[in-house]
């Protein structure tokens, strides 16, 4: 199987590791250090040897911060992870705090004394970062030392080695462009920033740019690696060369010069030595790599990585291969929820059971590479935790009259899928059904809304809430996340959330999922992937208005919809979506499993 269910973390490692760690200040006259869940290219998902923060703490979460000092710590997590950290992390050694609403800046900022050093290292703390950190030591009198050498990784005995998964050229059939167009489109805009070049540090942007796929992390196909674009000429690779076989290598060397990472810092400061003015991305450059290019004498220019656009904004045939990923994904799903309403009535089947089962139905498609992130099969209370992942230890039983929560997607070489459903065991509450329902009308907003061009995924967020917030309640999360073609589940700079500034583009794939979760009780999300449609003119509107396309093709679970707390034009919409899942996914299915998808589909 792609997703195993060992138990990753330790609550007990904490204090031993933390005790490690700060030994290993002292020896350095540090009187503190910051780990964050990140590695030098500030990745989603990072290989083990980059796990630092889950070596020290037990936290296993996608995003977080530990703070260490002589005497005091702390871990720093956000609103999907409160009850996910509790568990994991021994909060004697490193009590949690809010990442946004306690930044670790503010808790430094409350204990850093005069003349004290505190310790980050270089390449995982961006530009944008730093800066913050340093107003923070400036104002407290301490200094803000940068690292190249990270003092964890002196103590980590057993520490993994780098991963070496291989690289794979990623067909134009596919990709819908050439590589070439792609390097000279970015290099158009690197000469419109009045730079010399620029550094990508995104595994995904250099995937996307070389069209290349990987294998070095779990759940997506990317290859670890810098690289640099001049305004002119041949870029520079920087990668493992054992990664590349020779057809490869020689692929990429029409397009690239190939150097081993460990020269890419020379090849920085030869772009400082040289005078250059060079573009870098704030939020994601470390701050070693600006250090390294001005230290030798050159230039910067900040601004968002010029890949991360035409990356997002999908081509035809790219779409139309996410369109296919989906209908194939559609189909062993619905085989799933059918399997499922029937195992599901005996009264054995576990957490683990269901998402083994839900990988199995996709496998038998013959496309799967890979599942795009561990499920979240959340039974009863496991349900309320965001981003729970089920452990043999945590694996529990699914209830009766509790809703079951399965969160999962599927990487085909075409298109990646991401899709929540909540599903009803036994008889529900009505207090269930109006939650659920409250959450679907939410997300009902998202996918018919119209709106015009500029509009941010900010402005857009409030409406899969407003229903919500009438009743009084709400979610820690965003709304919806970018998703790539082929590459990373969560995919930038689009996004619907509070935090998403980015304005929509025809092409874009978004993820639309509202949720609630009271704690303890279990957990509602329903998750369709939306496609960002060109403007079209509305009858009687006097401007073109941008809208979403549903890719996602499964029923919603009709057992848990109050329809009298629907509109009729929401009502309208579940019928109008559903007979399109019966349409279009029905003739995929054996006879069985479509008595079961007519059933589900039947209108409310």
């Amino acid at each position: 199987m792609f997703q195993d269910f060992d138990d990753l973390t330790d609550p007990s490692c904490g204090a031993p590791h933390a005790a490690l760690l700060r030994a290993e200040l002292k020896r350095l006259n540090l009187d503190g250090f910051l780990v964050p869940r990140a590695d030098a290219h500030q990745g989603e998902y990072v290989p083990p040897h980059d796990c630092r923060l889950q070596w020290l703490t037990g936290f296993t979460g996608s995003a977080g911060v530990a703070a260490v000092l002589g005497e005091e710590a702390a871990i720093f997590v956000d609103g999907r992870y409160t009850i996910q950290v509790g568990e994991q992390v021994d909060m004697a050694v490193f009590p949690a705090q809010h990442l946004i609403t306690e930044p670790v800046t503010d808790w430094l900022a409350a204990r850093l004394k005069p003349g004290q050093k505190l310790g980050i290292d270089a390449m995982l703390h961006t530009v944008r970062e730093v800066r913050r950190l340093r107003d923070i030591c400036e104002e407290s009198g301490a200094e803000l030392v940068t690292l190249d050498t990270n003092p964890v990784d002196t103590v980590w005995e057993d520490r993994p080695e780098p991963p070496i998964g291989q690289v794979s050229l990623y067909p134009t059939e596919l990709a819908g462009r050439v590589a070439s167009d792609k390097i000279a489109e970015i290099q158009t805009a690197i000469r419109e920033k009045k730079a010399d070049a620029c550094v990508l540090t995104q595994p995904d942007s250099i995937a996307w740019l070389f069209n290349v796929r990987g294998s070095d992390v779990t759940h997506t196909p990317l290859p670890l690696s810098f690289a640099t674009v001049p305004a002119e000429g041949k870029p520079s690779l920087y990668i493992d060369g054992r990664k590349l076989s020779n057809s490869v290598r020689d692929e990429l060397s029409e397009l690239t010069e190939i150097s081993e990472p460990g020269s890419f810092k020379s090849g920085l400061a030869a772009l400082g030595g040289a005078g250059k003015t060079v573009l870098i991305d704030p939020a994601l450059a470390g701050i070693g790599i600006a250090e390294a290019i001005t230290d030798a004498g050159g230039d910067l220019i900040e601004a968002s990585d010029p890949v991360l656009l035409p990356k997002a904004t999908k081509n035809e045939v790219e779409l139309n291969g996410v369109r296919a990923a989906h209908i194939r994904d559609a189909a062993a799903y619905i085989a799933f929820l059918a399997w499922f309403d029937e195992e599901v009535a005996k009264g054995d089947l576990d957490e683990i059971g269901a998402a083994e089962k839900l990988e199995e139905f996709r496998r038998a498609t013959g496309e799967l590479k890979d599942i795009s992130f561990d499920t979240i099969s959340g039974a009863g209370p496991n349900g309320a935790i965001c981003h729970y992942r089920v452990s043999r230890t945590s694996n529990l039983k699914i209830p009766k009259d509790k809703p079951f929560l399965i969160d999962s997607g599927a990487q085909y070489i075409d298109g990646t899928t991401d899709i929540t459903r909540t599903l009803a065991v036994g008889t529900v509450s009505e207090e269930m059904m109006r939650h659920y329902t409250l959450v679907l009308k939410g997300h009902i907003a998202i996918s018919t809304a119209k709106f015009p061009e500029g509009t941010t995924g900010a402005q857009l967020d409030t409406l899969a809430r407003i229903d919500l917030w009438k009743a009084g309640l709400d979610f820690d999360h965003g709304t919806g996340h970018g998703v790539g073609s082929y590459l990373g589940v969560h995919e930038g700079p689009q996004r619907i959330a509070k935090t998403g500034h980015v304005a929509l583009k025809p092409g874009m794939i978004l993820s639309n999922e509202p949720g609630y979760y009271p704690a303890g009780e279990y957990g509602i999300r329903l998750e369709n992937l939306e496609i960002v449609t060109e403007p079209k003119d509305i009858s009687g509107g006097e401007r073109p208005m941008l809208g979403f396309e549903t890719i996602t093709l499964v029923p919603f679970d009709r057992r848990l919809i109050l329809s009298a707390m629907l509109t009729a034009d929401e009502r309208s919409w579940v019928n109008r979506y559903h007979l399109k899942v019966r349409s279009d996914i029905g003739p995929l299915l054996d006879a069985k499993d479509r008595i079961w998808l007519e059933q589900a589909t039947e209108e409310i």
